[in-house]
């Protein structure tokens, strides 16, 4: 995933070099915009915050993060970018 922090609202932008891009209405300090990305993706998809967790990416605008509790192709469907390269 592609992180923009510090934008006007929380939103799912479209895709950015293969990779999800998503835009956080939190500051990029002591992992505010990590928290708010977390958060954004768990109650976009349904989920209970713990099972969104950040795996990689702490200090950097790429980040891959982990999510319990939903398949690939229903995260995709979810997320409206079945087939197209998301990750």
């Amino acid at each position: 995933m592609r992180l923009q922090p510090g934008a006007s609202t929380n939103a799912v932008v479209g895709e950015y070099a293969g990779a999800l891009k998503v835009k956080v209405h939190a500051p990029p300090e002591k992992g505010k915009a990590n928290r708010a990305a977390a958060e954004f993706l768990a109650d976009l998809l349904g989920l209970k915050r713990s099972a969104v967790t950040l795996v990689r990416g702490d200090l950097a605008r790429d980040k891959i993060f982990a999510i319990e509790g939903m398949d690939l192709p229903r995260l995709r469907a979810r997320l409206g970018c079945a087939g197209n390269g998301a990750r």
